[in-house]
């Protein structure tokens, strides 16, 4: 079956990739040796061999229960979203210390006592130590476990989805088994095994800590982002594959709740009648709201509201939010609710102070929520940026825009449903903000430099993960780009890695070319070999203009770019 073969195949992919370095040397340490028993203390006993098979199925299960049923059950009793996670990193620290302290462990295994002693073990079999590292694996995401984490969001768990995920966990088990396994032989055969087993345990607890440690400051994160996705491009060859296009559709996105959007055209010139709004579920967080708290729309009712699908380095978003903005303005006192839905699409847009710094910059002050998830951007079955749905007074969807221009016809809905709530309230004018949506194939695609969607690049020679060494063709396509220096080309990003930095030549065509830098340093921007500007760049990921009104709306942007500065991304408009 596809299902059971795409999630075998994902789940391999995602067991040898970055995502599973933290807890690699805990699996391979604690797999060799187990604590103590209570009552034999300081007597040591070799590790069991079934232990490793043990501490890998606890790992299978509570990934496997977390990723599927975790965000449902979590939003039914009204728990953060991050619950879980922060139990399994306090899991993790206890069995470190235990690890560490024999009179912590033997006040642990104190409740276990009036069990059989062959139930119990000697000293455990490394289930529950499984169970926890199980949570704070589900945020390694592949295209698969993404799939599987959608159909948890939206509750369309059926069977399919169930298949999906137990052969996905399989998959990754495997690779998993294969290092508890080596790190059980290791044990046995360490000579003098049995007077080494305190120092054994001692580096595994210390293992246990760190981990908790680290995955409480998201230090895995920042590592993993120091590496090269070597299996980026497997699993995007597996999402493409026309097996695994079946596979993770899963019976589509249709759930109850967002059926009747299919009675909605996009940008369709008077109002419809589309269902009763989608809820919005799964938010990490809010701000531009009283205490930061949420939003329910069943709150609403009355009010007419705009809920606007948005990423802030999104260049498209960029030219669609001044309209939503002055829509703000304009109705807020007349009855109009806009809410800003971010929905990220880089890492590094689901940090929270990017995310304000971004809403700042473009003047929002209407509630945003942070869909760091995609949750809500699923249950309305959203595939764009930026994405416009107008909701009534009565909370049924009447209008939806998908992707950039459409304005004046949005506002003009605006304004009837503001009329139809409040028919005796005289409205404000209409705003007036330039639409500025580029005409379909005048502008260069947006291009991407990180490995995991690289394209448009022109050579020579080909471009992927790591440390490499570039130079400029002596002719380049319209549209590309091309880099010359020594460069490490991260899974989001390339940065020059030489003290010299390093230099990007872009062919565009477009009247405003933006950049997605990040980094510390100044970088020197020409265009058809004009004098160069140049462009500090300060902080965390943020989108510099570097084509000016008065520059040519097509030619070469040479780009000088120092060590210390990421280039993310290259838009158009």
């Amino acid at each position: 079956m596809d299902i059971v073969l795409i999630g075998l195949l994902g789940g391999l992919i995602t067991g040898i990739s970055p995502c599973i370095l933290p807890v690699l040397p805990v699996i391979f340490l604690t797999a060799g040796a187990q604590p103590a028993s209570a009552g034999k203390l300081p007597e040591v006993i070799p590790a069991k061999r079934s232990r490793p098979y043990w501490i890998i199925a606890g790992l299978v299960l509570s990934f496997s229960a977390v990723t599927l049923l975790g965000s449902v059950l979590l939003g039914l009793l009204d728990i953060p979203q991050s619950a879980i996670r922060w139990a399994g990193v306090a899991v993790l620290l206890i069995i470190g210390v235990g690890m560490l302290v024999p009179g912590f462990e033997q006040l642990l295994e104190k409740p276990f006592q009036r069990l059989p002693r062959r139930k119990v073990g000697e000293g455990g079999n490394g289930f529950g130590m499984g169970l926890a590292l199980g949570t704070v694996f589900v945020p390694c995401a592949g295209p698969v476990l993404a799939a599987i984490i959608v159909a948890g969001a939206t509750g369309q768990v059926g069977p399919g989805t169930v298949l999906l995920t137990v052969s996905f966990a399989i998959g990754v088990a495997i690779p998993l088994l294969v290092f508890a396994l080596a790190g059980r032989s290791v044990g046995d055969r360490i000579r003098g095994f049995r007077k080494r087993e305190r120092t054994i345990r001692i580096v595994g607890g210390v293992a246990l800590i760190a981990l908790a440690v680290g995955l409480a400051f998201n230090v895995p994160q920042a590592l993993q982002r120091l590496l090269p996705d070597y299996t980026a491009g497997l699993q995007k060859d597996l999402a493409e594959s026309e097996a695994g296009s079946n596979a993770l559709n899963l019976g589509g996105l249709v759930t109850d709740e967002n059926r009747d959007l299919d009675q909605c055209t996009n940008d369709a010139t008077e109002l419809e009648e589309c269902g009763t709004a989608p809820s919005i579920k799964g938010i990490e967080s809010w701000f531009n709201t009283p205490n930061d708290e949420g939003i329910k729309l069943d709150e609403l009712k009355g009010k007419v509201v705009l809920i606007d699908f948005w990423a802030y380095s999104c260049i498209n978003c960029q030219r669609s939010i001044p309209h939503v903005v002055a829509w703000d303005e304009a109705y807020r006192d007349a009855g109009l609710e806009v809410i800003g839905v971010h929905s990220p699409e880089y890492a590094f847009e689901k940090e929270r102070a990017n995310v304000i710094a971004g809403a700042k910059d473009f003047g929002i002050t209407y509630p945003v929520a942070l869909d760091n998830n995609l949750s809500t951007w699923t249950n309305y079955r959203n595939r764009y940026w930026p994405a416009h749905y107008l909701i009534d007074a009565e909370g049924t969807v009447r209008h939806i825009s998908f992707g950039e221009g459409n304005y004046e016809t949005t506002e003009k809905l605006i304004r009837e449903l503001l009329a139809d709530a409040q028919p005796d309230a005289e409205l404000p004018d209409e705003t007036d903000v330039t639409d500025e949506t580029p005409e379909l194939g005048t502008t260069t695609p947006e291009t991407f430099l990180g490995s995991s969607k690289d394209r448009n690049f022109a050579g020579p020679g080909p471009y992927g993960a790591g440390e490499s060494e570039f130079s400029f063709a002596d002719q380049q396509k319209p549209d590309t780009f091309a880099l010359q220096g020594t460069w490490n080309v991260d899974t989001q990003f390339a940065t020059p890695t030489s003290e010299a930095g390093g230099d990007v030549r872009l062919e565009y065509r477009g009247q405003e070319v933006r950049a997605v830098l990040a980094g510390s340093g100044t970088i020197e921007a020409s265009v058809e070999g004009g004098d160069a500007k140049a462009t500090d760049v300060d902080g965390t990921p943020r989108s510099y203009r570097l084509v000016a009104e008065e520059d040519p709306d097509s030619g070469t942007l040479e780009l000088h770019v120092p060590q210390g500065v990421q280039v993310y991304s290259f838009t158009f408009g």
